[in-house]
This record gives C-alpha cells, structure tokens and sequence, in this order.
C-alpha cells in the first residue's frame, strides 16, 4: 500500500527570499520562505467608508483593487514582529491613515488548495489621516475612500476598467450577496 500525499516528506523544489515551491507527493505548492506571514488590515472608519487600494500586481498582469496588507517579519531579524505592528505600520504606509485601535479577527489562509500562506486579519479603528499614503519606494499604490454602500459599484467600474478584484472584496460584499442583493 502506498503512502497518501500528506504523509509524504515535503520536498523543496525552489527557494527565492520571499517564495518557496514546494512538492509533497502529487502536490506542488508555494509558500512564504522564512516564515514570513501577512497582515491584511480591514478599515472602515466612523461614516461607514472602507479604505482600499490599488496597486500593481505583476502575477496578475494588471492593477487589483485590495485591502491595505503587508507582510510580517519581512525584514531580516523581525521573524517575531507583532502582526498587529506590522498593520499600524502597514496601513500608514499604504493610506496615509493611522488606527487608534487595531484588532486581531484572527487568522486565515489565503489559498490552501495551491498556497500555504495565511494572514491575520486586522480590523483598524479610530482611523487620522497622517500622510498621503502611496506605499514606501517602489511601490505606487493609490489609495480609495469607498462607502462601504457604493463599494459594489466600485468594484464594477474597477473591473469594466480592467483592474482585478482581490477575492478578500468578499468579505464586504458578503452579507448582499448572499442575500441576492
């Protein structure tokens, strides 16, 4: 009898400072090297508006509309950096906004059928526009103030515009969608 996929050793196939590939059986997967996690930071201030961005994605070949995300412990020796620091500071990088308070909604996975990445999401309250935002260099992120009531038609325009629309949108949309709104 054979071994099933999971009990299989985990095999590297490539490794780059922020990607690994990796093989188990007859799974071929990606991870983040060096255990580096994420942080995706859901914002939505007092008069119920989300704060988005947009950025490009060169996976994607195009720009994505996205909640404001960084990654935890990128830089060397901050393996142990709080996930709730690394969104503070994030969200100020991205926005131009700080949060007076930031909470940990726990803990997810992006994609587990192909990625072993998972994030802590973050919700940010109390938000001060501080800055102009952009992301730090090399980064051109243009940052969106969307009433969380007009968000579906953002996202629509976004998308006639050719601009892709991180899954994570769901999370907004949620409850209208199921709904049938």
């Amino acid at each position: 009898m054979s071994a099933s996929d999971h009990e299989l050793p985990e095999e590297i196939v490539w490794q780059g400072k922020f990607v690994t590939a990796k093989k188990r059986g007859r799974w071929e997967y990606v991870s983040r090297s060096r255990g580096i996690r994420a942080a995706v930071i859901l914002a939505v201030d007092e008069d119920d508006h989300v704060l988005l961005v947009e950025q490009y994605r060169i996976p994607l070949g195009r720009t994505c509309i996205e909640l404001p995300a960084g990654l935890v412990g990128d830089d060397d020796g901050g393996e142990d950096e709080d996930p709730l620091v690394a969104a503070g500071r994030e969200l100020e990088e991205e926005t131009g906004y700080r949060a007076a308070q930031l909470e940990d909604m726990g803990h997810f996975y992006s994609s587990p059928g192909m990625v072993s990445e998972s994030f802590t999401l973050v919700r940010a309250r109390g938000l001060t526009r501080v800055g102009d935002g952009g992301g730090v260099e090399g980064e051109n992120i243009t940052v969106h103030h969307v009433a969380r009531s007009a968000l579906p038609a953002f996202l629509d325009a976004k998308r006639k515009e050719g601009c892709g629309v991180d899954v994570r949108m769901l999370l907004l949309l949620g409850q209208d969608m199921i709904e049938g709104e």
